[in-house]
């Protein structure tokens, strides 16, 4: 039981009644949220089922209630009231009143202070306490109605003045066909960081930090994808067991940075991180969660959606509204059907890009967003708003096309201008570098940027978002050291997380001394990562992966705000240092020959004007693969010839990209493969065999030859035409040279000069 008491009394109010009368004014009804102009600030709140709505406004620190204001208009459902001597730092809730009638979903109860939907910055942390129910949470019937103070528990909402000096600042909107996703923690890049001071480690100050900038940079990638900033709540199960939630897709704030990753607690620290990262030419992607909120389901806690208009900002089952429509498997699903709530959620979205300066999204469940009450449509409210928004049709949107509800599964579903995370790709090639049998035909399909899925309606190859590893599953070093998942950590008895990971520990479950499976581990890891950068498609790089980080085997460490998921940049491995040097040079190779990123579909038909075929598929025999090598469930190996020939764009006129042949083979042993021949040229420079330490081993071969394929390798050639070396090729060895002669760029307290950026350059810049 809680032993709080209000914190304002019953004669407080009354002395300030007159007083708050003679201040406040009616304000407008936009925009919605707190808005200070400058002179005072507007409130304005949805609320379609309430019949009154108090403002409560509270010292700075948010531990006393100083008055309550009632907002004295209501016009189109929102309640509105302006304070002319509000100022930016005034902290803030609100207490909302209507009927207690779940039965009906409605769940008002004025005890309980509230969040407005629309803060822009947020005040304290919320401590879990019984007052945060709307019903009598002891008595585990939400039929009951709680009479408790919930403001003592609660975090409050602050006023912001978002002015900021962004002088020179600009997206550096990066070319789709250009981009490489880079999934990262704000908290877990830097929390470990030696050349980050300690008092920002972990925040978004020592995200932006020079040194932590220019590693990420020197990597090669060329957007950052950080996972959930939004305000969210930390599970009540999970602090209960002394556990956190990490990730962070908990949302009760969607317009208001997390405070735990500020270092100041103000908005403009968020903003310069963003403009440090900009400055080095790369994107900020926010991974956002509009699917759900943290208040759960019946028996959740009331904190703010559910106390403002529950009836309006969920979906609730038709014919019984006491319960919610869970689709997202966390207990309840934003109505996304509500023209208000529709609003709130593209408003959010416009204001990180327009206030915020971020360059995109990755949408949570996306296919939650695309539902109406009859189903997914890609027609759908949400979906047509960002294609006709100016603001949002202009900035990377990604969806994570799937949830729990039917016909949930939604891969290639999405309609044109959506990129979409494909696991296909991510399963079908663990699968293939794990040894399956059979797995040619479709390996093939997903290398070539998932044509069966997204070769429709006019979208690029950049809509597969490929991806080997993300945040939920094995890290990369885990997937090539463990079949099985180890989440005892997590306190669910190991019942948590996938069990079908598709992984393969090369001989020994997790830590081993035998140097044979550590060496067939360092190779798998630069095959995963060289299949990945080397397909056709938008990469996607889980932080971490680049340098062998481990999570102890642990697939899915949601709850885990410790060294198992920050990274461990001092105690940096030989074999880490090479494989980040082998990151770097895979990714050189994809930004220096346009024909590893085509912006048209490959589909291995002959092209009969140019008489060429943009993909050609070569069995070890140096010939095209009939279909007996595609139908052999033995055949593990194969190569993928671009022709650099073949038009680039839908002008019918030969493209002048190089020639390159990407050989895979997942065969334990030895395959033998001969060069093929092809028109224009007879000499192959190797660039990459991944049986290399270092992945590079440029030597010269001509057509015919027979090279000797290393079991569980990938290699790349590229054709030097009889004309002489192309301006890509001549590109891609001067850029791997370059690698070669600097070190790799391994955080450090006094971290050495990596080769710049700047002189990795993508193709079609000046040579």
């Amino acid at each position: 039981m809680s032993d709080a008491k209000p914190s304002i009394g019953r004669a407080s109010l009354a002395t300030a009644a007159v007083n708050r009368e003679l201040r406040i004014r009616e304000g407008r009804p936009h925009p919605l949220g707190a808005t200070w102009d400058g002179l005072g600030v507007n409130f304005a709140l949805f609320s379609a089922n309430a019949t009154k709505v108090e403002l409560c406004l509270f010292d700075s620190k948010g531990e006393t209630e100083l008055e309550r204001i009632s907002l004295p208009e209501y016009t189109d459902e929102v309640w509105h009231g302006y304070l002319p001597d509000a100022r930016p730092g005034t902290v803030y809730g609100y207490r909302v009143h209507g009927p207690y009638d779940p039965a009906n979903g409605h769940r008002f109860n004025p005890n309980k202070l509230l969040l407005d939907p629309y803060a822009k910055g947020l005040v304290g942390e919320l401590r879990w306490d019984p007052s945060h129910f709307g019903y009598q949470m002891e008595s585990g019937e939400d039929g009951t109605y709680d009479e408790r103070d919930s403001a003592p528990f609660m975090p409050k909402s602050r006023v912001v003045d978002p002015a900021f000096t962004w002088g020179q600042d600009r997206s550096p909107s990066v070319p789709w066909s250009e981009t490489i996703f880079y999934e990262t923690h704000v908290k877990g890049f830097t929390r470990l960081h030696p050349a980050v001071p300690e008092a920002l480690r972990g925040t978004y100050a020592g995200l932006g930090q020079k040194e932590v900038v220019d590693y990420i940079k020197a990597l090669g990638v060329t957007s950052v994808e950080l996972l959930p900033v939004h305000g969210f709540v930390q599970d009540q199960h999970l602090t209960d067991k002394g556990l956190a939630n990490y990730w962070g897709y908990n949302t009760i704030s969607f317009f208001a940075p997390e405070l735990r990753y500020s270092a100041t607690g103000s908005l403009s620290e968020f903003k310069e991180m963003v403009a440090r990262l900009h400055d080095a030419g790369l994107e900020v992607i926010l991974d956002v969660v509009y699917n759900h909120t943290a208040e759960g389901n019946e028996k959740g806690p009331t904190l703010s959606f559910k106390g403002i208009d529950n009836a309006s900002y969920y979906r609730l089952i038709p014919d019984d509204k006491r319960y919610y429509i869970n689709e997202t498997g966390t207990g309840n699903t934003v109505n996304l059907s509500h023209p208000r709530v529709l609003q709130m959620v593209t408003d959010s979205l416009r204001y990180w890009v327009q206030e915020m300066h971020v360059d995109g999204f990755r949408f949570d469940l996306a296919t939650i967003l695309g539902r109406e009450p009859y189903g997914f449509d890609e027609g759908g409210g949400f979906l047509d708003s960002c294609r006709q928004d100016p603001i949002l049709s202009s900035v990377k949107l990604i969806a994570e096309p799937w949830d729990i509800g039917p016909g949930g599964y939604q891969v290639g579903g999405f309609p044109p201008g959506w990129a979409e995370w494909n696991d296909k790709f991510r399963d079908t090639v663990r699968e293939y570098w794990k040894g399956d049998e059979g797995k040619l035909p479709e390996l093939a399909t997903r290398m070539t940027a998932s044509g069966d899925a997204f070769n429709k309606r006019g979208r690029r190859p950049w809509s597969s978002v490929n991806f080997v590893t993300a945040h939920d599953g094995f890290c990369l070093h885990d997937l090539v050291s463990y079949n099985e998942k180890h989440n005892a950590a997590n306190g669910e008895d190991n019942r948590d997380g996938h069990s079908d990971n598709k992984s393969w520990n090369c001989g020994a479950e997790g830590p081993t001394d035998d140097l044979g499976i550590n060496a067939l581990r360092e190779r798998q890891k630069r095959n995963l990562l060289a299949t990945l950068m080397l397909s056709q498609g938008t990469p996607l790089l889980l932080a971490g992966d680049e340098l062998g980080r481990t999570q102890g085997g642990n697939n899915n460490t949601y709850c885990q705000d410790n060294e198992l998921n920050w990274i461990d940049w001092e105690n940096l491995s030989e074999d880490g240092q090479n494989l980040i040097g082998f990151t770097r040079k895979v990714i050189a190779l994809r930004k220096t020959l346009p024909i590893l990123r085509r912006g048209r579909f490959l589909t291995g038909r002959v092209n009969e004007e140019l008489d060429v075929k943009d993909v050609e598929w070569i069995s070890p025999s140096g010939q095209p693969m009939e279909s007996g090598h595609w139908e052999d469930p033995s055949a593990r190996c194969l190569g993928m010839l671009l022709d650099g020939r073949a038009r680039a764009t839908g002008i019918h006129r030969p493209a002048m990209d190089t020639t390159a042949l990407l050989i895979v083979n997942a065969h334990h042993d030895v395959v033998s493969f001969r060069l093929p021949e092809v028109v224009g040229g007879s000499t192959w420079h190797c660039l990459m065999d991944t049986n290399l330490p270092n992945g590079l081993e440029v030597e010269l071969f001509e057509s015919g030859d027979e090279y000797l394929v290393t079991g569980r390798s990938v290699l790349l050639f590229a054709l030097e035409l009889d004309e002489g070396t192309s301006i890509a090729l001549r590109r891609a060895t001067r850029a791997l040279n370059r690698l070669n002669e600097a070190p790799a760029p391994v955080p450090s307290a006094s971290t050495e000069e990596a080769v710049p950026a700047e002189d990795v350059p993508v193709a079609g810049q000046e040579d």
